[in-house]
């Protein structure tokens, strides 16, 4: 069988590096379609070129943007609203159009705290997918935005509580709060060092983050065996899409 396909909507360019960079190089070393969503900054800006070059190293195809505003930078899409800010339902229809238009077998996202910092765009992005990932399969919402695809899974990318040691000495003295989910709510731990060359140059290829000193800045800053620490492992949790108990009569637990 054909690697599955995989979607990945992210709030920001460099999340996907960051947080499923591997996973995403994993997939396409495999063969499989791989692509990328980015909620937040237009497409004419430095970091939208900086996407580019990272998708590029993944093998993830050319950026998809849906040029929300970062809600802590204005400049980042001035035309258009923050992605808090903007209807959900019109953030929801244009990433269903995304969805249908590349039919995946698998959507990663966020997971409900947004990751580790909990950035309200983060978070803002995991609603924004899991009604989107869902809305996708059913042919009466949003009629026009292409032929219904139900995604098989959506995985929250995560990290659990055990991998607050390798970052609390990188995201404490920057007071940086740390959001991680009990060990056992994961569901899939990926080792993403046969791919982490790939993973840190596509982080490092956010040029704008690594100069301001933001997490592709941490992680330029740091020697080898620590950016394995930190980076060579990804948290996921599965949330299923598709009904696995058979049909009953009663809901059950």
């Amino acid at each position: 069988m054909p690697p599955p396909s995989l979607l990945a909507v992210f709030a920001h360019p460099d999340d996907e590096s960051l947080t499923a960079g591997g996973t995403l190089a994993r997939h396409a070393a495999a063969g499989a379609r791989t692509a990328v969503v980015t909620a937040t900054w237009a497409v004419d800006t430095p970091r939208a070129a900086e996407l580019a070059d990272a998708l590029h190293i993944l093998g993830a195809g050319r950026p998809h943007m849906l040029g929300y505003a970062d809600s802590r930078v204005p400049r980042s899409a001035p035309d258009s609203p923050r992605l808090c800010d903007a209807p959900l339902d019109e953030a929801v229809g244009a990433l269903v159009a995304r969805i249908r238009d590349f039919r995946p077998d698998i959507v990663v996202t966020h997971d409900a705290y947004g990751g580790l910092t909990g950035h309200e765009d983060h978070v803002h992005t995991h609603r924004v997918t899991l009604l989107a990932v869902h809305a996708a399969g059913l042919e009466r919402l949003y009629p026009d935005a292409g032929a219904p695809w139900q995604p098989s899974a959506l995985y929250l990318s995560t990290h659990p509580h055990s991998a607050v040691r390798a970052w609390s000495g990188h995201l404490a003295p920057v007071g940086k709060a740390m959001r991680t989910v009990p060990d056992d709510r994961v569901t899939a731990t990926v080792d993403v060092t046969p791919w982490l060359d790939r993973k840190i140059a596509a982080v490092l290829a956010h040029r704008t983050e690594v100069a301001r000193g933001a997490a592709p800045g941490l992680i330029a800053a740091l020697p080898g065996p620590e950016r394995e620490r930190l980076l060579g492992t990804e948290w996921y949790i599965r949330h299923d899409l598709v009904a696995q108990a058979p049909t009953g009569t009663e809901l059950q637990p």
